[in-house]
């Protein structure tokens, strides 16, 4: 290839390189349904919306567009748990709306009720890291039938709170949860 045209092909790659991530910066504001401002106007409020969300009685609808409201375009949600009994934990990556296809079964069957129980929380300027220590319970006034730890990652942009991640694992016989982690380190 001449000169002139290696170079006209160099240009419009790195232009291309370039305008990718524009393109994906202009539509953070609108692809997720208008969020409440209450539910993200703190990280407190963020944290207290999603386990708010997913919460709730047998059969009971969620409001679905207000889960999706909490995360950023691209955001993922992450649990790290055995794909088989046995098996060592294994991450599955999921987008806002893989969750909602795979928890709205489970949650037409069962009542699910998750609540944090401690917090850490790490914060560079915009970004937070939430490492959120959680108790599920198929009512509010039942034993808990699980624990894990949520890390979420946040950052502040367009006046708002976003979710950018979730990844969480349950506690298991042989990994048991981190005094550090629970409340008053019991």
């Amino acid at each position: 290839m001449p000169a002139p045209r290696r170079s006209l092909a160099l240009c419009l790659f790195v232009f291309l390189l370039l305008a990718l991530p524009i393109q994906a910066q202009d539509t953070t504001a609108t692809s997720s349904p208008p969020a409440d401002a209450n539910d993200v106007a703190s990280v407190d409020a963020l944290i207290a919306a999603l386990y708010d969300v997913i919460s709730g009685e047998a059969g009971a609808e969620r409001d679905w567009d207000r889960f999706r409201s909490l995360f950023a375009p691209g955001a993922r949600l992450i649990p790290i748990q055995p794909t088989a009994p046995g098996e060592a934990p294994q991450a599955t990556i999921l987008t806002p709306e893989d969750y909602i296809e795979r928890a709205t079964p489970f949650f037409t069957q069962s009542g699910f009720y998750e609540t944090e129980i401690a917090r850490e929380t790490d914060r560079f300027g915009h970004l937070v890291h939430v490492f959120s220590t959680y108790e599920s319970r198929r009512s509010p006034d039942e034993a808990p039938f699980a624990r894990g730890i949520n890390s979420i990652q946040l950052v502040q942009q367009d006046g708002r709170w976003w979710v950018l991640t979730i990844a969480w694992q349950p506690e298991r016989p042989d990994q048991p949860i981190p005094s550090k982690y629970l409340p008053d380190g019991r």
